[in-house]
């Protein structure tokens, strides 16, 4: 407990490094530039630079347009990870920050700031983008050169458990140990894949599966690395699948994950390529983007909507005994199961014998205003509150039922890669391939989950919301 408060302690004092060195510089920078204006001549009315800096117009500008710098960089993606950082992920990040934060600035305060002559007009706003980059990227820099060193000499270490047993798992573990520069890394054990046969005399510990969460709570452990000795594909996805819930970084190796057919995200990790396969293909600000607009855009569904809900609510009541709403434990972001919920659809108690039913066209079980609400999506709209909730997101792949996962996975193992996100109301598998009426037909839906896990993005996600939109208005739900 001691190892992961205190590593845990060190990426929060980093991050609250990153974000006081990002909040001075941003004062700093703007406060230069406020006399470059002045000196530049492109504001008048003030005889003294003194005099001018003092006024409550760059007073009030002084706090304001450094938060909104902030949020930029929040946004940006840039505090999401701050322990390992890529120098050169570094370096555009911080440039594309200071180029959105220039044009904000220039549109809601510089704009009337014009010369007159393009050249100068041009000058002003190459400054201020130096000023904005080049003061913020210096404190980031040397921030990250300090966290560098402090890792590549051992003296910060993450507690890694390696996913494997065998010969393969105790000669990477010998490889990360010898090397010159630490990647970090500090080996607190093994965890057996079911059908390895664990290494005889290994000085670590080696653990079972089952036993995962347990000894990573103990040992503070930081990062998985899944290192297989057998080419056995569907024992190593179970075991991954096993992992998701533990929300931690769960690396493999390139060579490996090539066999899932699906495309490499590489980590930096010091020279030693590992994919992390916990995080999705899109970018961290894209990250934070597509969570912020879920929040705001379900929070406002949420209260378009009430009157929608109210007549849904009162025809259901009055057209089928049973309670308005249907609860159903589904699994989701980490493998972690939530509830979601919908308009009740279908006649009460409809899974009465206890087994999972997928349901079809014609199936006798759905009432009359069920058909017409699955039709047009009607009984999917409560679920806007799972995304407020933060247990769905408005477009990812459909959350299944884990009696259907534990049948689809023999089959398609890569599907627990679909565990790296927040499962979506509406899908590219929705909009391409609708309900799933047999198991066959839920596994071809899964290409296209798979598909949008390697192609995400907000734009197309913009697309699969556009296409949803369509088929509601046109009937085309079921």
């Amino acid at each position: 407990m001691k190892i992961r408060l205190d590593i845990r302690n060190k990426a929060h004092r980093q991050r609250i490094k990153y974000v006081v060195g990002d909040l001075v510089m941003s004062n700093v920078a703007w406060f230069l530039y406020n006399i470059v204006r002045y000196q530049m001549g492109t504001v008048v009315g003030w005889p003294y630079l003194e005099s001018y800096l003092k006024s409550d117009m760059v007073v009030a500008g002084q706090i304001f347009f450094p938060l909104l710098m902030m949020v930029t960089y929040i946004f940006s993606g840039y505090y999401n990870n701050v322990c390992r950082k890529s120098r050169i992920q570094e370096l555009l990040t911080t440039a594309a920050s200071a180029v959105i934060n220039t044009l904000l600035i220039f549109f809601l305060a510089l704009i009337n700031d014009v010369i007159g002559v393009r050249g100068d007009d041009y000058e002003m706003i190459l400054i201020l983008w130096l000023l904005l980059f080049g003061l913020v990227y210096l404190v980031r820099a040397i921030i990250t050169n300090r966290a560098s060193s402090q890792i590549k000499s051992r003296k910060w270490t993450f507690p890694t458990l390696i996913i494997g047993s065998g010969a393969a798992a105790v000669a990477f573990a010998h490889k990360l140990n010898s090397r010159r520069y630490s990647s970090g890394h500090e080996i607190m054990g093994f965890v057996n894949i079911p059908g390895e046969n664990p290494v005889k005399d290994n000085p670590l510990p080696c653990y079972d599966l089952d036993e995962i969460q347990e000894v990573c709570d103990s040992l503070g452990i930081w990062e998985l690395i899944v290192v297989p000795t057998r080419d056995d594909t569907h024992q190593t996805m179970n075991a991954i699948n096993h992992l998701f819930n533990l929300s931690l970084p769960i690396m493999i190796s390139p060579e490996y994950f090539n066999k899932m057919q699906t495309p490499v995200r590489v980590s930096d990790m010091y020279g030693e390529p590992l994919v992390n396969i916990s995080l999705s293909s899109m970018s961290d600000s894209g990250k934070n983007i597509k969570r912020a607009l879920d929040i705001v855009i379900s929070a406002v569904a949420l209260v378009v909507l009430l009157p929608v809900f109210g007549l849904v609510a009162h025809i259901i009541r009055k057209t089928s005994p049973g309670p308005i709403f249907y609860l159903q434990e589904r699994i989701g972001l980490h493998n972690k199961p939530f509830k979601i919920i919908k308009f009740r659809s279908m006649i009460h108690n409809a899974e009465s014998s206890g087994k999972p039913q997928l349901s079809s066209d014609n199936d006798p079980r759905i009432t009359p205003f069920g058909r017409f609400m699955r039709k047009y999506r009607i009984d999917e709209l409560p679920q806007f509150w799972n995304v407020l909730k933060g247990d769905m997101s408005l477009v990812g792949p459909r959350p299944e039922r884990k009696y259907y996962i534990d049948q689809i996975l023999p089959l398609v193992p890569a599907y627990a890669l679909l565990h790296q996100v927040r499962p979506g109301i509406t899908s590219m598998g929705m909009v391409k391939f609708g309900y799933a009426k047999d198991l066959d037909e839920m596994l071809e839906r899964v290409k296209y989950d798979l598909m949008y896990l390697n192609n995400m993005s907000l734009l197309n996600d913009l697309k699969i919301l556009i296409y949803t939109i369509k088929i509601v208005f046109t009937g085309r739900g079921m």
